[in-house]
């Protein structure tokens, strides 16, 4: 049999982990292959990338869709564990399917934001589409870009607050900053840090220093401008020209406007949105699973005498 689609596999991951124990990815995956059937040949099967198996990719998918509809949770890093909705899906006996997920305000505006320009299909590609080969690419690579930061966002929020200062530190040297400099970036010391939870070196000789302050918040939390002038006073007990206020919630206006206006100091605000779109592009916490080489004909060769 051929792997099943990955919305196929809600049903199975539920009952992998309906004993309410906490379960590994390799546990859930060795219980549905066992409970679907699934070959061991069907399971060694790849995806045109060469880097994962069509099985191991498949039923990760069906987990973040499950996540994001609050059926399973993940209390600690990389394990699950089915939470008391899930439980009530799998007792009702309806099909687990993604209009079953639907019915959940959190997925639907998960789903809504990693399939801006299309609904998902659960059925056969029998119809036509309206879209080119190359915009259904495109719409296919926001897709996949935006459910990994949202699944970036979720591995964040687990962090503990040390943990995110280290790992915004890792973002900035990984972007270039304080590049060729021994001990460029550090996390200062939580008793003493006077508003200032991390430091990155721009030059050799220490003339200039990027000061950081990191604000692990809730994604609907809103950062305000009383923070950002906090902030601006702690740069000043720092005679400090640049500063990165860096969170994981949002700004308000007010702070916006406050930080574009200010004058001495430069101080940069970075959001949530923003932090996991850097995280992708300079690869952390990320990793490259395949990259496709898209060609067009070159008219221009042609129009020339051969």
């Amino acid at each position: 049999m051929a792997v099943p689609k990955f919305f196929e596999f809600f049903e199975g991951f539920l009952r992998a982990t309906q004993d309410g124990e906490l379960h590994t990815a390799k546990e859930v995956r060795e219980i549905i292959a066992k409970e679907m059937n699934i070959s061991d040949e069907d399971r060694l099967e790849m995806l045109p990338s060469g880097k994962q198996t069509t099985f191991d990719n498949r039923v990760a998918w069906a987990r973040t869709y499950l996540d994001k509809a609050e059926l399973i949770e993940t209390p600690t890093r990389g394990k699950y564990q089915i939470t008391e909705a899930g439980k009530t899906a799998l007792a009702s006996g309806e099909k687990i399917d993604l209009k079953y997920l639907e019915r959940s305000d959190k997925f639907k505006e998960f789903h809504k934001a990693t399939a801006p320009d299309s609904t998902e299909n659960t059925d056969e590609d029998n119809t036509e589409s309206d879209e080119s080969p190359m915009e259904t690419l495109d719409a296919a690579f926001r897709q996949v870009n935006a459910t990994l930061a949202s699944q970036l966002m979720d591995e964040v929020m687990k962090l503990t607050p040390t943990e995110f200062e280290r790992l915004v530190v890792k973002l900035l040297l990984k972007m270039g900053y304080g590049s060729g400099i021994e001990e460029a970036g550090m996390v200062t010391q939580p008793s003493n840090d006077g508003g200032i939870d991390g430091i990155i070196k721009e030059d050799q000789l220490g003339f200039s220093h990027i000061y950081i302050q990191a604000k692990q918040w809730a994604v609907d939390q809103t950062v305000g401008k009383p923070e950002i002038q906090k902030f601006v006073g702690a740069l000043q007990g720092q005679q400090a020209q640049k500063g990165l206020f860096i969170t994981t919630a949002k700004f308000s206006n007010g702070a916006l406007q406050f930080a574009d206006n200010l004058l001495g100091a430069k101080v940069v605000l970075v959001d949530g949105t923003a932090i996991t779109k850097l995280m992708i592009k300079h690869n952390v916490g990320v990793s490259v699973e395949h990259v496709y080489e898209v060609k067009r004909l070159d008219s221009d060769f042609f129009a020339e005498e051969l």
